[in-house]
């Protein structure tokens, strides 16, 4: 029996010398990886992030005039391969940023193209306007990578009203209430669409607007503009989105700039009854281009003169179908038989599979001068890559048609 003893005790210990290896190993391995190896979202900044450059190989500011009164708007490229939107509307001293896409890495692109012109590391106005990837990623970083939160003062921010079933559960609305609770602890101030609409009061007793001012003197506005989708569960998230524009002057000559995020034919229907639109000297294209988007509905109200679209053209992230691919071919329809031909598109994807891509227009600029101007021009844009309009390029020749006859 002590001979069958002395070999269980030999035995067990054999074991539990392996086991001590298996486990020593494995802990070496897991500390090797956490502290050598990048984290799951670690933000790399290399030269390939940024693309949009001037001759020194410098990302540079378009100039702006600094005239009182004026307002500009950037449509911003966000280096990658990916479609996504981003927004910055800068009147005065004023800075406002409409959505963060495409991928948490875009906050490198963005914040290195915010920071030559927010020159007091504030956002007066934050809007996020639904909670899709490619529009709300820059806000919902992981906590080891820094968010446009992190980065900015951030004093108003005003955001989507509800999201579909199911968004609450995943890992990216959780960074997302996790950097926005941080920021509104910081001191900011936080409202939803449906709120502004109703103008309701906050905990601090600070009251929400349909109509923010931006620049009293010029009558520069922010305008909440009202949706069905801001109490109405809409099966599409795109339909939550936060519709706003952006308002300069009052008369007759008052110019007026819509965003309506990505909202889809049912919403625009809505957005059409229940705002008074006027005729709009800028239209950020709804959702990237796309076919559901742009409807006839809220075109005929709105007649665009200028149209920017925020998209990594002909790129395959969505669909294989090329007529399918932002700018889409019925778009562009319904832009050729209004002669909307003043269309201009942030970035082109080269080839998806690759990982190549470029600037289209580049970081698309549009400046405004108050009517009271004595500038010969008080509109215009100007890209960083080149201010050739959509339907001019060797993209669109090969790849889309422009036929003003199309019903």
């Amino acid at each position: 029996m002590a001979s069958k003893k002395n070999k269980s005790n030999v035995a067990l210990n054999i074991v539990v010398s392996i086991l001590v290896l298996v486990i020593g190993a494995l802990a070496g391995f897991v500390g090797y990886t956490y502290f050598t190896l990048p984290l799951s979202e670690e933000l790399i900044i290399t030269e390939d992030v940024f693309y949009s450059y001037n001759d020194n190989e410098e990302l540079s500011a378009i100039p702006l005039t600094n005239e009182p009164g004026e307002v500009s708007v950037h449509f911003l490229e966000l280096g990658n391969k990916y479609t996504g939107d981003c927004t910055y509307i800068k009147v005065g001293d004023v800075d406002i940023l409409i959505d963060c896409g495409s991928k948490s890495n875009s906050v490198a692109t963005v914040s290195e193209y915010l920071n030559q012109y927010v020159t007091d590391n504030t956002l007066e106005y934050v809007i996020i306007t639904h909670a899709h990837t490619d529009h709300y990623a820059g806000f919902a970083t992981s906590e080891k990578v820094e968010s446009i939160f992190d980065l900015y003062d951030c004093e108003t921010i005003i955001t989507f009203s509800q999201t579909t079933s199911g968004k609450e559960d995943t890992a990216t609305y959780k960074n997302y209430l996790r950097e926005l609770n941080a920021e509104i602890v910081a001191g900011a101030e936080h409202f939803t669409a449906l709120e502004c609409i109703n103008e309701t009061e906050n905990e601090n007793g600070v009251k929400a607007q349909k109509m923010w001012p931006l620049n009293e003197e010029y009558d520069v506005t922010l305008e909440i503009l009202d949706s069905y989708y801001y109490e109405n569960r809409a099966s599409s998230e795109n339909d939550h989105s936060v519709c706003v524009m952006v308002n300069q002057g009052t008369r007759d000559d008052a110019k007026h700039f819509l965003f309506t995020g990505d909202l889809e034919a049912d919403g625009e229907e809505y957005l059409v009854k229940l705002n008074d639109l006027p005729q709009v000297d800028l239209y950020k294209a709804g959702h990237h281009g796309s076919k559901t988007s742009s409807t006839d509905v809220l075109l005929d109200v709105i007649q665009p003169k200028t149209v920017c679209i925020c998209c990594c053209a002909g790129s395959s992230e969505y669909t294989d179908n090329p007529l399918n691919q932002f700018p889409t071919q019925e778009f562009i329809d319904r832009m050729a038989i209004r002669n909307i031909e003043n269309v201009y598109v942030t970035t082109l994807c080269v080839d998806y599979k690759n990982n190549e891509f470029t600037s289209f227009n580049g970081n698309i600029v549009v400046i405004s001068l108050p009517a009271s101007s004595t500038a010969e021009i008080k509109f215009g844009i100007n890209c960083s890559n080149n201010n050739t309009i959509l339907k001019d390029s060797e993209w669109f020749k090969n790849n889309r048609v422009w036929n003003s006859a199309t019903t």
